[in-house]
């Protein structure tokens, strides 16, 4: 568990440092771990199966760290973009973030569904809100 949390660490201030202030990045990369670790643990516990928590924890990270691995690579190609004047530079950066968030809700989906036996439906909807917790409320904190 530890080394997938490291290495999503690693990726996630790598993708966040590109994007923005190195030091904004590394900040709200801990703030999104903070984020995960604090809601799959209050999820677990009203579920009372808290002894899935290191199971459902690395789950989730591999899942985070392959789509980290995919933002690094769709960074190379704005970079890439970027150098050779390509017209629609921003409609490509834009469709790759998009697929990436909905694959990266399907995932995470998935492996509730696995794990705590939801409804599909339920665990889009977890998902989603885990989504939101670990992403936006960090992005909204950053830009107070």
């Amino acid at each position: 568990m530890w080394k997938n949390v490291a290495f999503y660490l690693i990726s996630g201030m790598i993708v966040e440092g590109l994007i923005s202030d190195p030091a904004d990045g590394t900040l709200e990369v801990l703030g999104r771990t903070i984020m995960a670790f604090s809601s799959v643990a209050t999820l677990l516990l009203i579920e009372k199966k808290w002894a899935y928590f290191n199971q459902l924890y690395t789950s989730i990270f591999v899942c985070e760290n392959l789509i980290m691995t995919l933002a690094i690579a769709a960074e190379a190609l704005d970079y890439w973009l970027v150098l050779n004047h390509h017209a629609n530079r921003e409609q490509i950066g834009i469709g790759i973030a998009v697929f990436l968030v909905v694959w990266y809700i399907s995932i995470v989906s998935y492996i509730f569904r696995g794990f705590l036996k939801y409804p599909t439906s339920v665990s889009v909807i977890y998902a989603f809100g885990y989504f939101v917790m670990t992403y936006g409320i960090p992005m909204l904190l950053m830009d107070i």
